[in-house]
């Protein structure tokens, strides 16, 4: 609107002028100030996003280090294998968590060692993956011109078996349209293990207790030597994808108002050093009366209060433990200490152990 236009409006008109002007440069300060809030929140992810890369690459190189360096030479063979494969996890969790940072090249590295080929000899069982309706969206009926096979190893106790996933090519004459089912989602992508061999692999280090160099053996007498390395990188790629499960259960565990909190020490080998440190795990499970039974254990270096507060966070309820000073800080937060009964009944049976030998601890409650 131009200066004529202007004076041949009225007072109210250019009163609506007015407010018309300022209700647009409201709305425009309004989509001004979303739009740089929207900026520094994209800068802060990018922040964050490259410090953490830089803090996994740092300790990607030092992993590097420990694993491949004349360091690990200075622990015996026993020592030296228990440290390689814990090693080879955390490497491969690592680089499965760089991976997930960074942006997905466009071309593949082609410079990557081909796989070796599963044995011939392991028995072969068809998985066959085809498409839902084999007729053309034209109305024609789609012709099978081909197949794609992607083989997964699978693991029964002692036995080992080949899935061969069959893909079917199905295309129209017609209209020339291509079909094929989509390729089934695997825990490692790309990778040659099924879920039930990684689980075989998951269980026995961590319920049954048997370290990989153990596991390779055992594979090997099952016909397929599977080295400690290449086990070590499936057990750190199934932490990265284990992860948000365990988020979620702690997620669910600290719902409930009341909880049992209690730590265990555990032998470290310190990369370096040849020696055992003393580490915990930390266990946290909801109070016997809750519906949900379930346990989330929490690793860290010591045993150091803080590492129970850093797991609880804001939540607030009643925590049953023992008289550990490393839960004191708590009690000052907020959270209501409940004592352990199975600590106050011993030390009543230690003390009329004492005084009266004849005492029977079992009439206790």
């Amino acid at each position: 609107m131009d200066a004529e236009q202007l004076k041949g409006l009225s007072a109210e008109q250019l009163h609506e002028v007015t407010l018309r002007l300022i209700d647009g440069f409201a709305e425009q300060q309004r989509l001004l100030e979303a739009k740089e809030r929207s900026i520094e929140a994209l800068t802060r992810e990018v922040t964050f996003k490259s410090t953490k890369v830089d803090q996994l690459t740092h300790e990607l190189a030092q992993y590097k280090r420990l694993r491949f360096g004349k360091s690990s030479e200075k622990l015996d063979a026993a020592q030296a294998s228990l440290l390689e494969e814990t090693l080879d996890a955390d490497l491969a969790a690592i680089e499965e968590e760089l991976k997930q940072l960074r942006p997905t090249p466009k071309t593949e590295d082609k410079q990557q060692p081909r796989r070796v080929p599963l044995p011939t000899d392991l028995p072969r069982v068809n998985v066959h993956h085809e498409p839902d309706s084999t007729t053309c969206t034209c109305g024609c009926a789609l012709k099978r011109i081909g197949e794609d096979v992607a083989e997964k190893l699978d693991y029964v106790p002692g036995v080992f078996t080949v899935e061969r996933h069959v893909r079917g090519k199905w295309a129209c004459a017609k209209c020339q349209t291509l079909i094929q089912a989509p390729v089934p989602a695997q825990v490692i992508d790309k990778g040659i293990p099924t879920a039930g061999l990684l689980a075989q692999v998951m269980v026995a280090k961590y319920a049954d207790h048997l370290p990989l160099y153990r596991q390779e053996t055992i594979f090997g007498r099952a016909g397929l030597a599977i080295s400690r390395s290449t086990l070590g990188a499936w057990v750190g790629a199934c932490g990265v994808r284990l992860q948000p499960l365990v988020d979620a259960l702690k997620e669910a565990i600290l719902d409930h108002h009341v909880l049992h909190a209690d730590e265990t020490p555990v032998a470290m080998l310190k990369p370096g050093t040849g020696k055992t440190h003393r580490a915990y795990l930390w266990a946290y499970t909801p109070g016997a009366f809750e519906g949900m039974k379930a346990v989330v254990y929490d690793f860290a270096d010591s045993r150091a209060g803080q590492h129970a507060q850093d797991f609880l966070g804001e939540w607030r309820g009643a925590l049953v433990c023992d008289d550990y000073s490393g839960y004191k800080a708590l009690l000052a937060k907020g959270v209501v200490e409940a004592g352990c009964l199975a600590h106050a009944r011993r030390k009543f049976v230690e003390l009329h152990t004492v005084n009266r030998p004849g005492f029977h601890g079992g009439r206790l409650v």
